[in-house]
C-alpha cells in the first residue's frame, strides 16, 4: 500500500467535516439526499484508492476547482435543507439524481484506478460512457444538480428576484 499524499489527507478531512455538518444540518434525508452525496463519497473513495499519476497538476487554480467541486454540492445540500420551498418535481429530481448517480458510476467503473481529482497524465478512457461524451462524471453532476434543484426550485427562485443580471432581469 502506498502512503497517501497530504493532498489525499486534506481530501478526506475536509470531505468528512463536510459530511460531518450536513448531517447534522439536516436531520430528515430523503433518497434524493443519500444518492447524491453518496455520488461524492464514491469519487472521493475512488480518489484515495488510486495508484499515482505519471504526472500531476499542482498549480492553485486546479486546487481550487477541487476544493470548490467538492465542497459546493454539500453546501448546496445544506441550503435546500435550510430554505423552505414547495417541491417543483420530485419524481422527475428523483428520476434525474438516480440517472445521474448511474452515470457516475459507470464512469467511475470505466476509469478505475484512472480517475484522479486532479489534473493528471492517468491515461485516456475512450470506452463506456466516454465513447460518447468526453466528461459524463461532469455530466452526471449536472444532471444530479438539476434532480436535486427540482426539489426546492419555487423557494430558490422567490428568494433570488433577477434570472441572470442584477437589477435588469
Amino acid at each position: 500500500m502506498r502512503a497517501r499524499s497530504s493532498g489525499d489527507l486534506v481530501l478526506l478531512g475536509v470531505t468528512s467535516v463536510e459530511l460531518a455538518v450536513l448531517f447534522l444540518l439536516t436531520p430528515t434525508f430523503t433518497i434524493a439526499d443519500w444518492i447524491y452525496v453518496s455520488q461524492h463519497v464514491l469519487v472521493l473513495g475512488i480518489a484515495l484508492t488510486r495508484r499515482p499519476p505519471q504526472a500531476q497538476d499542482y498549480s492553485l487554480g486546479p486546487g481550487v476547482a477541487v476544493l470548490v467541486a467538492y465542497g459546493y454540492p454539500y453546501a448546496q445540500v445544506a441550503y435546500l435543507r435550510w430554505v423552505p420551498g414547495e417541491p417543483a418535481w420530485p419524481a422527475g429530481g428523483v428520476v434525474l439524481v438516480t440517472l445521474a448517480a448511474g452515470l457516475s458510476l459507470a464512469s467511475l467503473l470505466t476509469l478505475g484506478r484512472k480517475f484522479g481529482v486532479r489534473p493528471a497524465l492517468r491515461g485516456l478512457a475512450t470506452t463506456g460512457p466516454y465513447r460518447l461524451v468526453r466528461h459524463p462524471t461532469y455530466l452526471a453532476y449536472v444532471l444530479a444538480d438539476i434532480g436535486y434543484n427540482l426539489y426546492e426550485w419555487p423557494s430558490y427562485a422567490a428568494s433570488v428576484r433577477y434570472r441572470l443580471l442584477p437589477g435588469l432581469w
